[in-house]
Order: structure tokens, then C-alpha cells, then sequence
């Protein structure tokens, strides 16, 4: 299984459902240590390794640097690992303390593969790590192997999709290693259930929704100096979507949806904000051709990967996920954030973030006459696009606050590792000088 074969290893993933949670909120304590400082024997904070396959700017990875910047460094001594030390939002976690220790392998099989496994195991044992959390198929499939033999009290596997990157022989593999998992984490009930239905144990997995950092989304904005930048005239309605350009997430329904919308609103112009990856690159050039072809020449700008998307997500009017499968969508979470109203397809997570009717408007997948028919409702009533944003922010503040988040994800950690080692916690101590040797 190559790195480059398609998988989706890095996230580069009516009313509302009602998820099971994996926690109970429990007061956070306050920080009294230096993120950063070593464990040695006198220091009592888990220890905490959490993997993903890059650092680049994706859905999944966006999420453990949040969680990892917001632990409380008292409790938590916070190690980090990635299949290829590199990406945008690297130099972020390398201010955490410790580093990022990578394991460049081609694939996940061969001598290469082994010898970057045992040098993991030896890591995880020389630290005494406590707790592996590792994140999507390259990094399950990769470090739970790895944290079995070295022994780690506490291995937690995350999967934050609903399969659509991976092929069957990918899905039997990561249902197979994952079984040696103490618990999985899905971003959603929708995840949750549809890894029941691929033979999982239901009574292992739990959800943990994607969190915002909402003071990202209070910053000022020059909005004429942005718009001029985009090229958007000053008073044109802005419609937005928020995504990395993949098949997957149905750009071509969005554009179609455009084209309708630009014959009653001639003045709307739309956003793509995102990039695909190397692998993808065919697809963003179709998508222009496509514009083109269908007269959005001079409405349609693709931005490529943007920043500071909350900027431009505070001047839009609408924002629009025309994903066909989903796991828990960042971006749908973001424009929320932004106050926006989203118009989103009823696929995956997308009906526990959105309120239909209340925070947004679900459409069936596929359907680009839905998708203009709603983009139209929301352009010509302006009030009722406005009540929508403002409950969608206040959705955002109260269910999927950053905050929220990691005080979940905090209290799974301790709760496992609580019961596997008891409230005293007598656990290992790190040596460095301890090398991992064959039984």
C-alpha cells in the first residue's frame, strides 16, 4: 500500500442528529507547567503521542494541531509524529516543545516499513508513553502495530471519514489493526455508524465532534481591500465554498448550481477557496474548463488555498458544501463560525452540523437544481439568510466550541488510561537510555 495510492491518510476528511458521545465535561485545571518541559521521574503528566501521516492544511490535521495547542500542559506531556515531517502547518506544532519525530516510509509494507515501526516502538518505549492516538488509515494502520509491541497501556485509533478515499483491500486492513485499538474515535455519528455496518465493535467507538477556535472569527476585516485582492466587485453577493478539490466533494453540482443562480442574480459572483493534492491537480483544471464552458468566466474565481479564510468567510452571503460523502466538515463548521448560513448536502456529519431550516439548508446530493433553488431563496431574502447565520454562530458557540473539544478528548484520555492503570497511575518511568530489544 504506497502512500501515494489514493488513500485517504491524511485529510488532505431535518434537525440535527444526536451523537453519542464519547465523555462527560469535567473541569479543566489550570496550567502550571511549561509545554514542553521533560518528563523525567518526577514528572507526572501523561504522556501523550499523537500521529498523523503530514502537517499539511487539511481537515484532520487542522484538528490535532488545535487540540494539541489547547491541552493543558499540566497534565499533559505532549509528544508529536508524522509519516513526512512536513507541511504548512509544521512550524505550529514544532513550537509545542518537543518537536515532531518523522517516519518517512514509501509504503506500509517492506523492510523500510519494519525498521520505521520498531524505531517508533522503541520511541514509544524509551518515553513510557501512555497513551498513542493515531489519525486516519496510513497512521492507524502504521503506529497501532507499533504501540502494541512497545506495550503502551492506552492505544486509540481515529477515523474521520466514511471510506470514500479507501478501496475495499484499505477498509479490511484498517478494520483488522484497528481491532487491536482501546477505543476509535469518529468526528461523527454518521462515521460511527457506517464503521458498525463495516463489522467494527460498536461498543469501542465513540464520537468526538470537529471543534472551532471562535477567536478566529472576531479579527477585523478590510473588506474592500480583500474584495479587490479576490477581484469581486464591491457590492456583489458573495456565494463560497470552502474545500479541498476532490471529486468527492461534488465541485461540478456547485458550478452548475452557479451557472443557474448567475441567470436571476446577475450581480452574485463565487468563491472556490482550496487547492487539491498533486494527485488531483486534473480535476481543478477540468473545473475551470467547466466554468468556462459554462459561461462563469469572469463570476467563478478559484483562490487556491487561502489563509485567511475566516476573513473572506465574514463577507460572503451564503457558503455551499456540494460534498457527495462526508465525515464532519470543517468548513461547514467555520462558515458557522463566520455567521453564515450554509447550504450544505445531506451526507455524512453535514445534518448534525446543520440545522435544516434553521442554521442552513440541506440538499440532497448530486441535485444542482436544489442547490441554485436554495442559493436563490437566501440571495433574495436577505432576512432570513441573516437569522440563519446568526443561530448558526450561536450553534457553533454552544456545541462545537474548540473548548468543547478538547475538554472531551481530555477527559477520554484519562478516563482510559484511569482504567487501565488505575486512579494512582503507576505507570512507567521514561528512560532514554532503554533501548527496545527483541523478546
Amino acid at each position: 500500500m504506497s502512500l501515494c495510492d489514493g488513500a485517504h491518510g491524511s485529510s488532505m476528511p431535518a434537525g440535527p442528529a444526536v451523537a453519542r458521545d464519547m465523555s462527560a465535561d469535567v473541569p479543566g485545571c489550570a496550567p502550571t507547567a511549561v509545554r514542553g518541559q521533560a518528563a523525567d521521574d518526577h514528572d507526572d503528566r501523561i504522556r501523550l503521542l499523537k500521529f498523523v501521516t503530514i502537517f499539511a492544511v487539511g481537515g484532520t490535521e487542522r484538528q490535532v494541531v488545535t487540540v494539541a495547542e489547547h491541552l493543558d500542559p499540566a497534565r499533559f506531556d505532549l509528544h508529536l509524529g508524522c509519516l513526512k515531517r512536513e507541511g504548512q502547518l509544521l512550524p505550529r506544532v514544532e513550537r509545542l516543545g518537543r518537536g515532531v519525530v518523522g517516519y518517512d516510509i514509501p509504503n506500509l509494507y517492506g523492510r523500510q516499513a519494519l525498521r520505521e515501526r520498531w524505531r517508533l516502538a522503541d520511541y514509544l518505549r524509551r518515553h513510557a508513553i501512555d497513551i498513542v492516538h493515531t489519525y486516519n488509515f496510513y497512521p492507524n494502520v502504521f503506529t497501532i502495530p507499533a504501540a502494541r509491541l512497545a506495550q503502551v497501556p492506552v492505544v486509540i485509533a481515529s477515523v474521520r471519514d466514511i471510506g470514500a478515499y479507501l478501496t475495499p483491500l484499505h477498509r479490511r486492513v484498517q478494520r483488522m489493526v484497528c481491532r487491536f485499538a482501546d477505543r476509535i474515535v469518529a468526528n461523527s455519528e454518521a462515521v460511527r455508524q457506517w464503521l458498525i455496518g463495516q463489522g467494527y465493535d460498536g461498543r469501542k467507538i465513540g464520537v468526538i465532534h470537529n471543534g472551532v477556535d471562535l477567536d478566529r472569527f472576531r479579527r477585523p476585516v478590510d473588506r474592500l481591500r480583500l474584495r479587490h485582492e479576490l477581484g469581486v466587485p464591491a457590492h456583489s453577493p458573495i456565494v463560497a465554498v470552502v474545500s479541498r478539490l476532490s471529486r468527492v466533494k461534488g465541485l461540478e453540482y456547485f458550478l452548475d448550481a452557479a451557472a443557474c443562480v448567475a441567470v436571476r442574480e446577475p450581480a452574485a459572483r463565487f468563491l472556490v477557496i482550496g487547492e487539491g493534492s498533486f494527485d488531483e491537480q486534473d480535476y481543478h483544471y477540468e473545473l475551470e474548463r467547466y466554468a468556462n464552458r459554462l459561461g462563469l468566466a469572469d463570476r467563478v474565481i478559484f483562490t487556491g488555498l487561502r489563509q485567511d479564510v475566516p476573513e473572506i468567510l465574514s463577507d460572503v452571503a451564503i457558503s455551499v458544501l456540494p460534498s457527495l460523502s462526508e465525515g464532519f466538515s470543517n468548513a461547514v463548521l467555520e462558515s458557522m463560525a463566520a455567521g453564515k448560513p450554509v447550504i450544505a448536502t445531506r451526507v455524512g456529519g453535514n445534518p448534525e452540523a446543520v440545522a435544516d431550516g434553521e442554521t442552513g439548508i440541506l440538499v440532497p446530493p448530486r441535485d444542482a437544481g436544489a442547490l441554485a433553488r436554495s442559493m436563490c431563496q437566501l440571495l433574495e431574502d436577505r432576512e432570513a439568510a441573516r437569522r440563519m447565520g446568526h443561530a448558526a454562530r450561536q450553534r457553533v458557540e454552544t456545541e462545537f466550541s474548540v473548548e468543547a473539544m478538547v475538554r472531551r478528548t481530555e477527559q477520554l484520555y484519562t478516563t482510559l488510561l484511569d482504567a487501565r492503570c488505575g486512579d494512582g497511575r503507576t505507570r512507567r518511568r521514561p528512560d532514554p537510555a532503554r533501548r527496545l530489544e527483541l523478546a
